[in-house]
């Protein structure tokens, strides 16, 4: 179960880059609504990272979370 929810955070790692990159492209209302975007899925991101090193390995846990975010 673990390594879902770390696959899952990695996803969302994904989405907070997705969302900062959208926001430094757009302006007014949009760019806020990209930015709490961005706080959303970073808190959300974090949140399952630190679940995840709960039981894994800290070392396994950010390799796997970090080459998720390359990925995608």
């Amino acid at each position: 179960m673990n390594w879902i929810i770390l696959v899952i955070a990695g996803l969302f790692e994904v989405a907070f880059a997705f969302c900062l990159g959208k926001a430094k492209e757009t302006t007014g209302t949009e760019m806020y609504l990209w930015y709490v975007g961005f706080l959303i899925t970073l808190v959300v991101s974090m949140t399952l990272l630190i679940k995840a090193t709960q039981v894994l390995p800290i070392g396994t846990a950010y390799a796997v979370w970090t080459g998720v975010g390359a990925v995608g």
